[in-house]
């Protein structure tokens, strides 16, 4: 009898830390989560909040000297401008590159075509999908505006030289920062800087 009295307390002893274990929340619940925001009120394209707190401030001052920019536009444009970018590149086409970069990143761009031509290979690009562009964030100092821009893209190129043609398949995530003079006339945007988003 007595040794069924022990089993029955540590019975209740085990039942007890289970209880306290399993019944209590860990971890964030899903009551916990922000209310998500209605993809209707969202301008355009852009399917989620992408601009952060620090970022909506860059926006702000960006309205304020050009009241007409809009995110959805702005987006599109981006998209237009990257898959132009990557097919010129791959084609070696500098005079198409040439107005749509910053001066830093046209002689890089040009280095790698330069070293592409020398081994005697040619490139084509052309995209699987759509790419995915998001609104990362936006800076304004002085007269300069600056927005990065999150970049998803399906990217197949084919390769040809001596050897023979190949064929590379690749999913690309990108930064890409475009700058804009808010004195000047000129609406469009450059790309001033290309950076491996992480993961």
């Amino acid at each position: 009898m007595f040794e069924w009295i022990i089993l029955a307390v540590l019975a209740a002893v085990i039942l007890y830390q289970l209880y306290a274990t399993l019944g209590r929340r860990v971890g964030r619940q899903p009551e916990d989560a922000p209310a998500a925001v209605p993809a209707s009120a969202l301008p355009h394209d852009v399917k989620r909040p992408e601009v952060a707190g620090e970022a909506l401030s860059g926006l702000a001052a960006l309205r304020a000297r050009q009241s007409d920019f809009d995110i959805g536009h702005f987006l599109s444009g981006s998209r237009q401008a990257y898959e132009l970018i990557v097919k010129a590149f791959a084609a070696g086409d500098r005079e198409t590159l040439k107005p749509l970069l910053a001066e830093d990143v046209m002689a890089n761009f040009e280095g790698a075509i330069a070293a592409r031509e020398a081994e005697g290979r040619t490139e084509k690009a052309e995209f699987l999908a759509s790419p995915r562009t998001d609104l990362d964030s936006i800076t304004v100092e002085g007269d300069v505006a600056k927005a990065v821009v999150r970049i998803l893209a399906e990217v197949r190129t084919r390769s040809t030289s001596a050897a023979g043609e190949a064929v590379d398949d690749r999913r690309t995530a990108d930064l890409w920062t475009f700058q804009r003079d808010l004195k000047s006339k000129n609406p469009n945007w450059t790309l001033v800087r290309v950076d491996v988003a992480e993961a």
